[in-house]
């Protein structure tokens, strides 16, 4: 078949999807978008896979995408992190046959973003950008879209997405907010930026940010002309939000626990969904919270929400009538809320003198993240506490050369200045020794060949005295029969 494009794409094989499930790393498994299409998410998509990993591991593959194929589970997305052309495409090509469209991720604002050299920090490498979708869309049986973040200026965003459609974007997802905007300083999604490139582009546009009840969902609609809405951290707090429901959060629990037997993922996938719809029920439980993190199995999990239904109905049952939810929550903590994100907090005096606009709770400069000693992370402050001589330090630290193939960090010894992934798979091609990694291919293949020629010569030798013993066998038939002969 002909590959759809744009607005054929979308009412197509889309079917026209409004409501959207977004990518999420570990939080999108096909238990979670199964749970997701049975209460309203007309389109889903794969968690963030790495497109290098994915092209070299083939177990990778298998967990994160072959061994979730299941028909109920369309329409699919699978979204990719790459910065080079020729390992996106060879990664989508091994995905294609196993999803509706490749969704290319410009839009992660992460540090480990940064660090990889993908999602939002490509955002101005145009050039590269356009090679990587020009080259997909020639080369795949399946569209290509983007989920993009906003430039601060309006004029720039346009011209960003006006590019990606040129150079084959057949679906555009706008993300509100700047790369900047994340953590402490998220604020508000622009809308006028969204609205701006739905009416400068002639392909599907969704809307990405704001979003915490369905009202929420109609209204951004209505206002910036797109098509459909995906959301993220408010549907992993409701996964009924497309259905406009608000249920008690045990009920969703036990319902996504009845999928996962079905469809099994990691305990900590498990995990981190439940403290996600459990989080405001937790901090009246703590004793459940902890109960949660020690659990090993899914049935212990069950037996968690099944206590944690208990201490909810008990509660209900006493409850006053009238009485205001505590907390300042839309709801009493035992109903799925809606995501709002948190203000900005004062950071620990531990931190240092910081700078006025620091001291507000501004977001800490990427620089400063990067681990300068001053500017601890909390969870660093943790590290410090426990252990008073660990050094932060990146200066002091020593700098891991990159692997030649793949850029992660070589193993300091490989012969080849390779990681041990690549040193693996070319140790083995040329049957080559690398004893930095620990492996020693060309030695055991020498070992085994003399083994076989020893093996050989065993035999040999067992054969030639075999020959001797028939020969003097003959040798003494022969000489009796002539002995007969003369008498």
């Amino acid at each position: 078949m002909p590959k759809l494009q744009g607005f054929d794409f979308w009412r197509t094989t889309l079917k026209g999807a409004r409501y959207v499930v977004a990518p999420m790393v570990d939080q999108s498994e096909l238990a979670w978008r199964m749970l997701s299409r049975r209460h309203g998410a007309h389109l889903c998509y794969t968690p963030m896979l790495h497109a290098q990993v994915f092209v070299r591991d083939s177990n990778y593959r298998k967990e994160n995408l072959y061994n979730d194929v299941c028909p109920e589970d369309r329409p699919l997305i699978a979204q990719f992190c790459a910065n080079d052309p020729e390992v996106f495409v060879q990664a989508a090509l091994l995905a294609q046959d196993y999803c509706d469209a490749i969704d290319l991720n410009i839009g992660c604002p992460q540090m480990i973003a940064k660090r990889g050299h993908y999602g939002a920090f490509l955002q101005d490498e145009w050039d590269l950008l356009h090679k990587m979708i020009t080259v997909g869309n020639e080369r795949l049986s399946v569209p290509i879209t983007c989920k993009i973040r906003v430039f601060s200026e309006i004029d720039k965003t346009v011209k960003y997405a006006k590019m990606l459609e040129k150079a084959g974007c057949q679906m555009l997802t706008v993300h509100g907010r700047t790369k900047e905007q994340k953590g402490p300083l998220t604020g508000v999604a622009s809308w006028e930026h969204i609205k701006a490139v739905r009416k400068a582009v002639s392909i599907p546009v969704l809307a990405n940010g704001n979003i915490q009840y369905l009202s929420d969902v109609e209204r951004c609609i209505q206002e910036t002309g797109v098509l459909g809405v995906m959301s993220a951290e408010g549907h992993l707090h409701n996964p009924a939000l497309f259905e406009g429901r608000n249920p008690p959060v045990w009920e969703m629990a036990e319902e996504y626990l009845e999928i996962v037997r079905l469809y099994p993922c990691s305990l900590s996938y498990i995990r981190a969904h439940l403290f996600k719809m459990w989080h405001h029920t937790l901090q009246v439980y703590q004793g459940l919270r902890d109960e949660l993190a020690k659990v090993k199995t899914i049935a212990g999990v069950e037996e968690v929400n099944r206590e944690l239904k208990r201490c909810c109905q008990e509660e209900m049952a006493n409850q006053v009538e009238g009485e205001k939810p505590k907390g300042g929550l839309p709801f009493p903590h035992w109903i799925c809320q809606p995501y709002v994100r948190p203000g900005p907090k004062k950071l620990p005096v531990e931190n240092g003198d910081r700078s006025t606009e620091a001291k507000t709770g501004s977001k800490r400069a990427l620089e400063d993240e990067e681990g300068n000693p001053e500017f601890l992370s909390k969870n660093k402050l943790k590290k410090k506490a426990r252990n008073p001589h660990k050094n932060f330090d990146l200066a002091q630290k020593p700098k891991y050369a990159k692997c030649e193939q793949c850029g992660n960090p070589k193993g300091n010894k490989c012969v080849f200045s390779l990681c041990r992934g690549c040193c693996k798979k070319k140790a083995f091609k040329e049957t080559a020794d690398c004893p930095g990694h620990g492996l020693l291919f060309k030695t055991k293949f020498e070992k085994s060949l003399k083994w076989k020629n020893a093996e050989n010569e065993g035999m040999m030798n067992e054969d030639k005295a075999g020959g001797h013993i028939q020969t003097d066998s003959i040798t003494a038939q022969l000489n009796g029969t002539e002995s007969g002969n003369v008498m």
